[in-house]
């Protein structure tokens, strides 16, 4: 009982914290990752890439990254900045299969640049992987340092986005690159207020109001920020339908609940109980590949 009045105090000190870099870092240090990922083999947080026939959320979150680092047209050569990285998993993924020489991670979040600084001293990355906390909005980094600034699932938080694309043009080389995957309303009319089950509260709360815009507006901001050529292009076919059938099918799969860590397989059973609600929550939000360059 004391844990879960503990737990609870901490969700509503995350969700009411006034600075947004602040209430972001708190959601996610909600979440404990022993529980959260004991039945994974990654640590991948994002909502995946579901192609016909994907069975996890393993593969799925690798291959939303692979799709990032296509989509951005990473070169063996490129000095990558990755803001708002996670834990880290595509970077070593983009590492490993030398899609690029050398990434720099930016999060918010303490627990996320421990585990991957942790991760790649274990895989002898130390010498092409920096992760550092810091904001997505003052990047701690000289003008036209990077060949591409990318954000897999996270841009959505950055307060605003706007001037992260500002800061993106001003660390980018002349003819560099910004990419994302990002979670947007497919209208900016939905109020943010809509999302009301715990699952995917994440857009009630964390959210910031001037994020909150369709692919239309999207690319005129970065237009409006110094980048020729936006394309925000919808995957929502492959990210948020595939990641629903995925969840809700896991909720009936008894043998499947067994892999969880017990007290998460409670707490999961609870969130997907809503899962109608759910489902009518995610018809309400695309999910888009981005892609602009820097002059």
């Amino acid at each position: 009982m004391l844990r879960k009045v503990q737990s609870f105090g901490k969700a509503v000190q995350a969700v009411t914290t006034a600075d947004p870099d602040t209430r972001v870092r708190r959601i996610y240090e909600l979440a404990d990752p022993d529980r959260q990922f004991r039945h994974r083999a990654t640590r991948y947080i994002n909502i995946g890439y579901w192609e016909d026939g994907t069975a996890d959320p393993d593969r799925a979150g690798e291959d939303l990254a692979l799709k990032l680092a296509d989509i951005a047209g990473f070169g063996p050569d490129d000095t990558v900045l990755d803001v708002g990285f996670g834990y880290g998993e595509q970077d070593f993924a983009w590492l490993r299969g030398n899609l690029i020489h050398r990434v720099h991670g930016l999060e918010v979040t303490p627990r996320h640049v421990e585990g991957a600084r942790a991760q790649a001293e274990a895989e002898g990355f130390q010498e092409r992987a920096e992760f550092r906390v810091g904001s997505a909005t003052e990047l701690p980094y000289e003008n036209g340092r990077f060949d591409r600034v990318v954000a897999l699932d996270s841009a959505l938080h950055f307060h605003p986005r706007s001037t992260f694309f500002k800061e993106a043009l001003r660390v980018l080389k002349p003819g560099g690159t910004l990419a994302a995957i990002d979670t947007i309303p497919l209208s900016g009319d939905t109020p943010r207020s809509t999302f009301r089950t715990n699952r995917l509260s994440l857009y009630r709360y964390s959210v910031p109001d001037a994020n909150w815009y369709d692919r239309r507006t999207y690319a005129r901001q970065l237009i409006e920020a110094g980048f020729t050529d936006p394309d925000v292009t919808s995957v929502r076919d492959r990210t948020w339908e595939g990641w629903y059938r995925y969840w809700a099918g896991l909720v009936s799969d008894p043998e499947a609940l067994k892999e969880l860590h017990p007290e998460a397989a409670r707490e999961f059973v609870k969130e997907w109980s809503e899962r109608e609600r759910i489902r009518q929550e995610i018809d309400l939000l695309d999910s888009v590949a981005v892609v602009a360059h820097k002059p």
